[in-house]
């Protein structure tokens, strides 16, 4: 028996729920709805990454934890969230899709105060991203858009995967010096900050 046409498969994706679709470009640029749609949420996701990221930045730029190499690191990691969103907008416009735009909440991540938990906060980031742009990639190719689901894989996947790699190196030296889930591995912090060449990247 065939699924109801407005019913929704249960999805991880996160949909954009006020989505002004434009069914007239988006028929003569051949994307499917559904694909315009997670598109938008997607991009939105990648905007509230760059701005978290923004955050713990400044966390590490305080005066009482100044960790200038760390807080630089997740100052690059922003900038690099914030041209892959730019990216997916670009493509979503290129497609003929609408980008709706959500207003962008806290971060959330107010309660960080030490290298580790930002650490891993950026990995359960990263995590969720993948798992959400492989879900993308996989409905665009059920819609029959195999041009969306390639470049999903090409150009925000592959990415990822070397910035992961990054991110576990950095927490196993970040464990390895000391450094602890909150502020009293301070000698640990600093010595991440002063020796680790991968903040400098």
């Amino acid at each position: 028996m065939a699924e109801p046409a407005g019913k929704r498969l249960k999805s991880s994706l996160p949909l954009c729920t006020a989505h002004r679709s434009s069914a007239t470009s988006r028929a003569r640029h051949n994307l499917q709805a559904a694909v315009e749609e997670a598109l938008c949420g997607v991009s939105s996701l990648l905007w509230d990454g760059a701005y978290r990221l923004q955050a713990l930045a400044s966390v590490f730029e305080q005066d009482d934890v100044a960790l200038p190499r760390v807080a630089s690191f997740f100052h690059q990691e922003a900038l690099k969230q914030e041209e892959e969103a730019e990216a997916m907008l670009g493509y979503l416009a290129e497609r003929g899709g609408n980008y709706c735009g959500k207003d962008i909440q806290k971060p959330g991540c107010e309660g960080v105060c030490a290298v580790l938990p930002a650490l891993e906060l950026l990995l359960l980031q990263l995590k969720e991203e993948v798992g959400v742009l492989i879900e993308l990639s996989q409905l665009a190719r059920n819609q029959g858009d195999p041009h969306t689901a390639s470049v999903m894989k090409s150009h925000f996947l592959r990415p990822r995967v070397d910035r992961l790699k990054l991110l576990g190196d950095l927490l196993t030296s970040a464990r390895r010096v000391g450094c602890t889930n909150d502020q009293t591995g301070g000698f640990g912090e600093y010595i991440l900050n002063e020796l680790q060449e991968e903040l400098t990247r």
